[in-house]
């Protein structure tokens, strides 16, 4: 069987979108990576802050709609800690051990941060079942009404911080958390309700919005989990590998692209490309057509932080040819 590696491209020193390394200048992806840092801590004092303010409010109004979307955001503060340590742990240098780096915690960071979700979901049901079997008077009406809106105006700002660097740096699990933070504040406002109810002599209005609220946090469960088990399992979206492949073969020398492997490592994406070329080429000549390959994926995909490029003789092209 012939076969032909004219390049195997694994330099390191690029600098494309600010998703690279540059020696003797600033890391763009540590960069990136501190800036996660910096929407996750001030997310998680915001998120505290209202917690604690809404948590007051319930002892002094016994209302459990309340006490439901307090619980819920002590648990989205609590979300932030395991991100926390994932983006803290990426700042450390691949090691032999694990060459790739540390940006897979990031994704298993994803998967705690369900887990906390379903557990605030799982709280907040037994309390409203409570509330249902043991029913109080809300009181102090108006400041669980303050409380309400407070938990929606905390809910929404700690949201667009964390969809809005999430996005930048590409970090799936804290987009799906900022976007299950935005869903809570219409939780928040949903506790209005139950103050309405309360208003109007109909105590049992307060456990129902909170088996709602519950509800909510269940549908957010299964639209987060479906994201970071994606990422999880190595999965990546399909316009993903036909623009690596359109990409690839707009390139001059680029006779044919075959395999193409894409992966996400926390926020940082790695792929694999096959690239054939005509058999008449020298080593040094499809080297080069790898180089001009990788430089033109790194420019056009923004969150691609590493890219190795496969050369193969057209005529023994694909990774079926190498197979013994």
């Amino acid at each position: 069987m012939s076969q032909s590696r004219g390049g195997h491209d694994h330099d390191h020193d690029h600098d494309h979108d600010g998703h690279g390394h540059t020696h003797g200048a600033v890391d763009p992806a540590m960069l990136s990576t501190e800036r996660g840092i910096w929407a996750i801590k001030w997310s998680c004092l915001g998120m505290l802050a209202t917690a604690f303010i809404q948590a007051w409010v319930v002892w002094r109004s016994g209302s459990v709609s309340l006490l439901a979307d307090a619980v819920h955001n002590f648990g989205d503060a609590a979300t932030s800690l395991p991100l926390w340590l994932a983006f803290s742990l990426m700042q450390l240098k691949p090691t032999k051990r694990f060459t790739y780096g540390y940006g897979r915690v990031e994704d298993v960071a994803g998967v705690f941060i369900v887990l906390i979700i379903f557990l605030s979901a799982v709280i907040a049901v037994y309390a409203s079942v409570y509330r249902f079997s043991h029913p109080r008077t809300m009181e102090n009406l108006g400041a669980v009404a303050a409380a309400a809106l407070i938990g929606a105006v905390g809910n929404a700002g700690v949201a667009w911080v964390r969809i809005k660097v999430g996005r930048e740096i590409g970090s799936a699990a804290l987009v799906a958390d900022g976007e299950h933070t935005r869903s809570d504040a219409l939780g928040s406002l949903a506790v209005l309700i139950g103050v309405g109810g309360a208003a109007m002599g109909c105590p049992r209005a307060d456990p129902i919005v909170g088996l709602v609220i519950a509800a909510l946090i269940l549908h957010i469960v299964w639209d987060t989990g479906k994201v970071v088990f994606l990422r999880l399992l190595d999965g990546v979206e399909p316009d993903v590998v036909d623009e690596i492949s359109h990409e690839a073969s707009e390139v001059p020398g680029v006779r044919e692209v075959g395999e193409v492997r894409v992966r996400w490592s926390g926020h940082r994406m790695h792929a694999e490309v096959n690239v054939a070329v005509t058999p008449q080429l020298s080593v040094e000549e499809g080297h080069a057509v790898a180089m001009a390959v990788r430089q033109e994926l790194m420019s056009h995909l923004k969150h691609l932080f590493n890219v190795t490029v496969h050369v193969d003789s057209l005529e023994a092209s694909g990774e079926s040819h190498h197979i013994s």
